[in-house]
This record gives structure tokens, C-alpha cells and sequence, in this order.
């Protein structure tokens, strides 16, 4: 089968059609305790396990980037810390089941042995079992690469989304493979993905920030899509677009949600305002999905949107 040619669309291509299709939505901001001050952002959607609704969070404080990843469950509309839970160092979790096994991810950031204050790298890492306090490391990706995340296909294969940057991404491209198994999962695997095409213009960039599999077998890709503006300040936006894992044919991208869905409220930075960070969808069967995100990198919410993933399949 021949790839089709996809025109690449900006932000500002991706907005104006976002825009001119008004959509019904319910907005609603989760509330945390537990964690002291600290902010909770960018978590991933709920999930059942354990027979327990669970969620996993960045927490951490305003004027830092040193987090920490919550397991977070949910009474009388407060998310908690999960009781006697293992809590990881790292940002942006992500988690998928594959083979009936949890696996659970997050970035690692690598400080300089001179400094322990400053950043200079990060490294996603993986942890993988049966039960949520049962968890152990089993792969990490090459440095500095983000927005790593694994789907199990149809047959039983793992598909592999990757993040190359600088030489063979940019700013950050989206890359994609298979591999047999979670054994095959290493460094090799993720650096040479093959990067999809015409994905994002050269001075924009993006991510995978949850698969998911479709009823043709296709995978629903749930991302963002990111740009600057003349002064510096980040903008971020939930988008989607599926792919065939055989082919590597994929969909035109299209954006779901943006930082001006949800009310004004506290933002870690200026140049952070409008940033909203996709961290998972759940379909609910009835042409309706819950988008969960984190916004402006302080607060975590949820919004109910028409299912973009139905036209897919």
C-alpha cells in the first residue's frame, strides 16, 4: 500500500479549524490533597486496577522542576495519595497494560555532578508487574528523549511511539516501530524508530502521550502539538490523529482541546500559560471521551468532549 502525502497544517492552520467547529463540553478541575503546597499537573486519565480507580501525577512545588509521581486515588471527590504507595522521582507519568502487566513510565531528569540544582538532561524510564506495588524498572530510553509510550497491537505486538529531537527531530518529532515483545525494548529500539512524515512544520514540534488501539486495529494517537511566539512564550495543544501500524499511514492531525477550554487560574510561568498537556483519554461508547490534562503546568483537570477517535474507525 502507497503512503498518501499529507499536507503538513501550523498551530495557527490547526486552530482555525479547531475554532470554526463550536463542540458541547463539561469542564471540571480535580482537587488533591495530601501532598502539601505542592502542585499536582499532567496526570494520566483514571484507570482500574487492583480493583481501584487510580490516577498518576506530577506533584511538585511552584518554583521547582524536581517531582515527584503519585499514585492518587479518589473519596468524596478528592484525589489522595494511594496508602503505603512507592511514590517515583520523575515527571510526566504515562501507563498502559500490555499482556495484562501495568506498565507505568515517567521522565527522569539528570542533574550536573557539579551543581545537583541544575538540569542537564532526562531520561524516560519504565517499570512494569502485576500489582501496582509490585513494580520494577525494566528499560530506560536515550537521553533527553520525552514522550516515549507503548501500545499493545492487535496479534500481540508492541508498538513503540518515540521523540527524536536535535540532528534526526528537531525540535521534536514523533517516531514509531514494533517489536515483539517488552524483552526487545531498549535503546536500540528507540533510537531508530522510523520518524513519521510531514508530522509537524520545522519550527514546531510534538509528542504521543497515549495510544490507543481502535476496533480496525489501527492506534488512536493522543498527543500535543506545540509552538512558539515572537516572544518566547510556549503555547501547547491536545491533539489527535490515528496511524496504521502496518503502513505507517496515518490521518491528518487535528486539535481537541486548548488552554481556553478550561477557566484562568495559576501558571508556573508566564511563558507557560497557555501550555495544556495531554495525559489520557477515556472513551466512553457513547460518542463521548474524558480528556484528562494538566494545565499551564500547576493544575490537573478533566474535560468531556464528542469522541475524537470515532471517525478512525
Amino acid at each position: 500500500m502507497t503512503r498518501k502525502s499529507i499536507k503538513t497544517e501550523n498551530c495557527k492552520q490547526l486552530l482555525e479549524t479547531f475554532y470554526a467547529s463550536p463542540r458541547e463540553t463539561k469542564v471540571q478541575k480535580l482537587v488533591f490533597s495530601g501532598v502539601g503546597n505542592r502542585d499536582v499537573y499532567n496526570i494520566t486519565a483514571p484507570f482500574q486496577y487492583d480493583g481501584e480507580e487510580v490516577i498518576l501525577g506530577r506533584v511538585e512545588e511552584r518554583d521547582s522542576e524536581f517531582s515527584q509521581v503519585f499514585f492518587f486515588t479518589c473519596k468524596n471527590q478528592v484525589w489522595s495519595p494511594r496508602i503505603h504507595t512507592h511514590t517515583y522521582n520523575l515527571q510526566d507519568p504515562c501507563m498502559t497494560i500490555i499482556k495484562g502487566e501495568l506498565i507505568v513510565g515517567g521522565v527522569e531528569v539528570i542533574t550536573a555532578v557539579d551543581n545537583p540544582s541544575k538540569i542537564v538532561s532526562w531520561v524516560t524510564q519504565f517499570y512494569r508487574g502485576y500489582q501496582i506495588d509490585t513494580l520494577c524498572h525494566f528499560s530506560s530510553g536515550p537521553g533527553t528523549m520525552k514522550d516515549i509510550r507503548l501500545i499493545e497491537l492487535k496479534g500481540g505486538r508492541v508498538g513503540v511511539f518515540t521523540r527524536p529531537q536535535g540532528e534526526r527531530g528537531g525540535r521534536g518529532q514523533i517516531g514509531f516501530t514494533i517489536i515483539n515483545s517488552l524483552e526487545e525494548l531498549n535503546e536500540q529500539t528507540f533510537i531508530h524508530a522510523e520518524i513519521l512524515k510531514e508530522q509537524f512544520v520545522s519550527e514546531e514540534w510534538g509528542g504521543a502521550n497515549e495510544a490507543h488501539l481502535l476496533g480496525n486495529g489501527h492506534v488512536g494517537v493522543l498527543g500535543h502539538v506545540a509552538c512558539f511566539d515572537t516572544v518566547g512564550n510556549k503555547h501547547y495543544y491536545s491533539m489527535v490523529f490515528s496511524i496504521n501500524p502496518e503502513t505507517c499511514e496515518k490521518t491528518p492531525m487535528k486539535i481537541i482541546a486548548t488552554r481556553s477550554d478550561f477557566p484562568r487560574g495559576p501558571g508556573k510561568r508566564p511563558d507557560l500559560e497557555d501550555v495544556i498537556f495531554s495525559g489520557g483519554l477515556i472513551r466512553s461508547g457513547n460518542g463521548r471521551a474524558v480528556l484528562s490534562v494538566g494545565v499551564s503546568d500547576a493544575e490537573a483537570y478533566q474535560i468531556e468532549i464528542p469522541d475524537p477517535f470515532m471517525e478512525y474507525e
